[in-house]
């Protein structure tokens, strides 16, 4: 098996602090958020590399799946991942997941064993699964690290709030360039990316029609907001998104 910590050893160190969330771009979480293993003594990495597997997932794979028992914290090593909440007629897409972020600290909480949402894949990821029991040990024995995970779950709600915002009080023109923004300096870290993921998942982001996004999209490349060709997506002017997706 991989030495999982092979990976955190050379992270910046300003990657401890948590970063304000503001409603504008508030599909992810930015920070990334591996610096937590850090803390670690090398007895404790140790016994976690000894729990630990890595998985391969193809694209559309389920990482995790809402009410089931969850017996391994998820840490996503390369990929992209959606969590939703399943619904009878449509899903609730809360956030996107980029690499070096967990899935599943929800199910760490006394009293919880179980996913309370669903989680799978946009494109072929690693993840990294670890015995939830032991994760659970680090924490207590580890006040730092307990303390850096707390961090990272406080991160998280205020990201879903963020995202309710935007879901409930925001025009669809104002949920459209927040997607873009989000996708640009969250995901793809630039203006300019390749879309990997399909445009009934960007409908399903933002809570609109296919048709709706894409009308909204024409609407933003003819102002001259965005250029597209193909698969490609390109943020001319983020200072009017911007504008756009807290006002509009």
């Amino acid at each position: 098996m991989r030495r999982f910590f092979t990976l955190f050893v050379h992270l910046p160190q300003n990657f401890g602090g948590m970063k304000k969330v503001n409603p504008s771009g508030s599909c992810i979480v930015e920070n990334i958020q591996s610096e937590c293993f850090t803390v670690l003594t090398d007895e404790e990495k140790d016994l976690l590399n000894k729990n630990t597997i890595d998985i391969e997932y193809k694209k559309g794979e389920v990482i995790a799946k809402q009410g089931s028992f969850a017996s391994h914290i998820i840490f996503l090593q390369k990929g992209l991942v959606k969590v939703y909440i399943g619904g009878q007629s449509k899903d609730l897409i809360l956030k996107m997941i980029p690499e070096n972020h967990f899935i599943g600290l929800s199910s760490i909480y006394e009293g919880n064993n179980a996913f309370i949402y669903s989680a799978s894949t946009y494109v072929d990821s690693i993840a990294s699964l670890i015995d939830v029991n032991v994760f659970k040990s680090l924490m207590r024995r580890n006040g730092q690290f307990a303390y850096k995970i707390a961090n990272i779950q406080n991160e998280n709600a205020a990201q879903v709030y963020g995202r309710f915002y935007c879901l409930t009080r925001k025009q669809s023109g104002g949920l459209v360039a927040d997607l873009m923004l989000c996708l640009a300096n969250r995901v793809f870290k630039s203006n300019k990316f390749n879309l990997p993921i399909s445009r009934a998942d960007l409908a399903d982001l933002t809570g609109l029609s296919i048709e709706s996004v894409l009308r909204i999209m024409k609407e933003f490349k003819e102002d001259g907001l965005i250029e597209t060709k193909g698969k490609t997506i390109e943020v001319l002017k983020p200072d009017q998104l911007d504008k756009i997706s807290k006002f509009g």
